[in-house]
């Protein structure tokens, strides 16, 4: 499948080269034909307003009068966000009766003002909760790799992640409170970014945790991450000045996160810093023995926990059995954190920034496996056993970023059908524009060596 980028769309749209009508007829038809995929990846889409809309932006690009260079462009989005007519059921049984929203999500309005066409809502981990992207409700999209055998999509943007992967979309919006944006991107070989929080607003998505939730794009670049982020946020400029890899200086974690890898994505991880450092960037190891203390500090599920279960208790008390029993237990440990926990967690975090910031002195970043393991098969998370070892893993190095109050970004280490794994690069809290800038670099390097 031929990859295309947001401008390289734009540009196609622009020329007359294509038209939002086929790009749109392209992607409802990929929906069909993915070989039952698509019904596992889309709750529902909307053909007959997409192709209205696609028709509408068309009419609008030959009177001269497209509202941006992206208007007509095909995206998906995660279950959560409010679009006005629809029911937001965040990817559960529970809430798919609810009354439909009202108006958009603010983010999803801003979107929709620039002319992207919403093709319909993507699958997801049911209320977001899990690394997985298991969902029994709706069923369990595949990893674009080793179909055959069935491999999770990572969580909890699954349905998003291997939209864009399939070519059903050419963005799919999502939300990361744990590394939801990042690791479906890392297990579909696609790029996913975690914004700093409270930049894009919230408003009308269906929280998990307050303190951590962020809402992110995935997508097939960096400059495609860049664009959405800005178009939401509305903070930055969508350009991206690509830094010169050898003005570059990352730093690697010491602590956890290069810890109990699989070899292929050892390997790959090795090969990547090998071409980056070929290219001029220079890295310098870091030891953060803190994060070490991480799994003690969420031995109960930690921030997200206790305020997932405030949002939840009402709904635990009426549909308890309703939900994904996974999730319903991963909740409720919310309830296990008291207040002096929850404090203490809170003030423990504040030490960390701290000593955080002091070791982002004189780097660009620190840069890491996105995800130390390989999306394992599917049928390893029907027990019990094994799937709160193997989401803890999944979410460990992304849950980094959350923890620490970074942006941060996972970019394809592997070639499309290989065995995906991501390289994340993180940076302090507000510095989006200079981690895309810095990102654009490695990601010229690396597709140069996977080329």
């Amino acid at each position: 499948m031929i990859v295309e980028t947001l401008q390289q769309l734009a540009s196609q749209l622009g020329s007359g080269e294509t038209t939002s009508r086929s790009l749109t007829e392209a992607c409802l038809a990929r929906i069909e034909d993915q070989a039952g995929e698509g019904a596992r990846v889309f709750l529902s889409t909307d053909a007959e307003g997409a192709i209205a809309t696609a028709d509408f932006m068309d009419s609008r690009r030959r009177a001269g009068r497209a509202p941006s260079p992206y208007a007509g462009i095909p995206i998906s989005l995660k279950d959560l966000f409010d679009v006005a007519g629809e029911v937001t059921a965040a990817g559960s049984t529970i809430l798919r009766d609810s009354e439909p929203a009202i108006v958009d999500a603010t983010c999803v309005a801003r979107l929709r003002a620039v002319g992207f066409v919403f093709l319909g809502r993507t699958n997801m981990t049911e209320f977001a909760y899990s690394g997985v992207g298991v969902n029994p409700h709706y069923g369990t999209p595949k990893s674009v790799w080793d179909r055959a055998h069935g491999r999770i999509p990572g969580g909890s943007s699954s349905g998003a992640a291997v939209s864009v992967a399939d070519g059903m979309a050419y963005m799919g919006l999502g939300t990361d409170t744990g590394g939801s944006c990042r690791v479906p991107a890392a297990f579909n070989g696609i790029t996913g970014y975690k914004s700093s929080t409270g930049r894009v607003p919230r408003e009308g998505v269906f929280p998990l945790s307050n303190t951590l939730d962020t809402v992110g794009p995935l997508a097939n670049s960096v400059q495609c991450c860049s664009t959405i982020d800005a178009m939401m946020a509305g903070d930055r400029t969508a350009d991206i000045a690509a830094r010169d890899p050898a003005t570059l200086r990352f730093g690697i974690l010491q602590h956890v996160a290069m810890d109990a890898m699989d070899p292929e994505v050892a390997t790959a991880f090795d090969a990547s810093i090998k071409a980056l450092g070929k290219a001029g960037v220079v890295f310098s190891e870091v030891p953060f023995p803190d994060l070490t203390e991480l799994p003690k500090l969420n031995a109960s599920g930690g921030i997200a926990a206790a305020e997932a279960m405030e949002v939840h208790a009402d709904m635990l008390e009426r549909h308890g059995d309703e939900y994904h029993h996974m999730v319903r237990i991963r909740i409720r440990s919310g309830l296990d954190v008291t207040g002096p926990d929850l404090i203490g967690i809170h003030r423990r975090r504040k030490d960390m920034l701290a000593k955080f910031t002091s070791l982002c002195s004189g780097l660009d970043g620190f840069i890491l496996p996105t995800v130390p393991i390989l999306p394992p098969l599917i049928s390893e998370m029907e027990k019990d056993e094994r799937y709160g070892p193997l989401n803890f893993l999944c979410l460990r190095n992304t849950f980094l970023g959350n923890f620490l109050d970074t942006c941060a970004i996972s970019i394809p280490m592997t070639a499309r059908g290989e065995a995906p794994a991501g390289i994340m690069i993180m940076r302090q809290h507000g510095q989006d524009t200079e981690l895309f800038n810095a990102a654009a670099g490695v990601e010229t390097i690396l597709q140069k060596a996977l080329s």
